[in-house]
């Protein structure tokens, strides 16, 4: 099958990775406007992460059983419909805005995995490779556009960039084959429930793999979290600041395509384990680099948690049993998030006690630890 579908899946979830930053990056803006401290800028980052961990398994689960491409549709629809209403409504409840956001943002996100495993029987790594390259884009591309709007416009404009980006990848969706009853659940299988999304999160063949996902996030989390923190330390202004950034995100989106290549040709599992241990150790190194080291230590673990993201995407859909397949990437999704908060946290929490340096240390070796540990007791298994 043509890999056209995966980049146009890929635009799908771009609306997921804009939508998320291109507001977070201005909260600043905001908070000034409104009168409100740091807490409440937390509170609202929050919020749309938040969202996601409890809505992707649930859309994951309509998804098998009212069908994908529907599914996809109304969450791509309510995410335009939350973005315009901050227009609407008093500013005050952008909090309300960003969950509704982030609950639309959970559909799309979702069941655009779970339809790239669908589409792509073969060649699966290749296409989950383009897949998280376009969605990534958005990470880079949300600060730009968005500094961008708040310049020449304001804050709430930025809401309606949402929408627009948001329309298009509708539009293109409309175009996307709808994989019929062959990806739903038949009518006598289980009922959508709690103990179904529970079943789908114990199976077996799966646990150890959610275990690398959320280690993987971990280091997500504190590389494009606590880099900013560690440049800023260093005093090498906005020019040094950019750069360095741009480097780790560019080397993210990158390799994503090539790591799926890889995970087609050889061992998946070898190239999860060879990027656990780059990120892990890259991140480990962080706060002893300085100057061009600093930057090839980012592009390293850019390398790192870039591969693990793909192929870990592809060996879960590979994983999923018949007619679960949107559960299946839902759950891994709430499990992304999961480790994507779990990361700024403990660094944080690590550098207020007991310094930066410290906190950088502890968690790379925690997670290297980790994928230790987690590769042990796979043996046997399928890692």
């Amino acid at each position: 099958m043509t890999l056209r579908y995966a980049v146009v899946l890929g635009f799908v979830a771009f609306v997921t990775s804009f939508g998320a930053h291109v507001v977070t990056v201005n909260l600043p803006v905001y908070a000034r406007e409104m009168g409100v401290g740091l807490a409440m800028i937390g509170i609202l980052i929050a919020a749309y992460d938040f969202a996601e961990v409890i809505a992707k398994p649930l859309f994951g689960a309509v998804a098998d059983r009212a069908g994908m491409k529907a599914t996809l549709l109304a969450g791509i629809g309510l995410f335009i419909a939350a973005s315009l209403t901050y227009l609407w409504i008093p500013p005050k409840l952008l909090l309300l805005v960003r969950f509704l956001q982030g609950v639309g943002a959970a559909a799309l996100s979702a069941v655009s995995l779970a339809l790239v495993g669908t589409y792509y029987r073969e060649r699966r790594g290749r296409a989950f490779g383009i897949y998280n390259a376009v969605k990534g884009a958005g990470y880079v591309l949300s600060p730009v556009v968005g500094g961008l709007v708040v310049l020449h416009a304001n804050f709430a404009a930025i809401f309606i960039a949402c929408a627009v980006v948001g329309a298009l990848a509708l539009i293109c969706a409309l175009m996307l084959p709808d994989p019929g009853s062959e990806a739903r659940l038949d009518d006598d299988d289980d009922e959508l429930s709690l103990a179904t999304l529970a079943t789908v999160a114990r199976q077996p063949s799966l646990r150890r793999w959610y275990g690398i996902i959320v280690l993987n996030m971990f280091f997500v989390g504190i590389l494009f979290g606590f880099v900013p923190v560690r440049v800023h330390e260093l005093r090498y202004g906005t020019a040094g600041t950019t750069l360095l950034l741009t480097l780790t995100a560019l080397s993210y989106l990158v390799v994503q395509p090539i790591a799926g290549r890889l995970a087609d040709a050889m061992d998946v599992a070898v190239t999860i384990r060879v990027g656990l241990a780059l990120s892990g150790l890259a991140i480990v190194a962080v706060p002893f680099a300085t100057g061009w080291p600093l930057g090839a230590v980012c592009v390293l673990a850019g390398l790192g948690v870039g591969t693990v993201w793909t192929n870990t995407d592809a060996l879960v859909s590979g994983l999923a049993r018949a007619g679960r397949l949107g559960t299946t990437m839902g759950v891994a999704g709430s499990f992304k998030e999961l480790g994507d908060m779990l990361g700024p946290a403990l660094i944080g929490a690590l550098s207020q006690a007991l310094g930066l340096r410290a906190g950088f240390v502890i968690c790379g070796v925690l997670g290297v630890a980790s994928a230790a540990i987690l590769q042990r007791h796979g043996r046997g298994g399928q890692i």
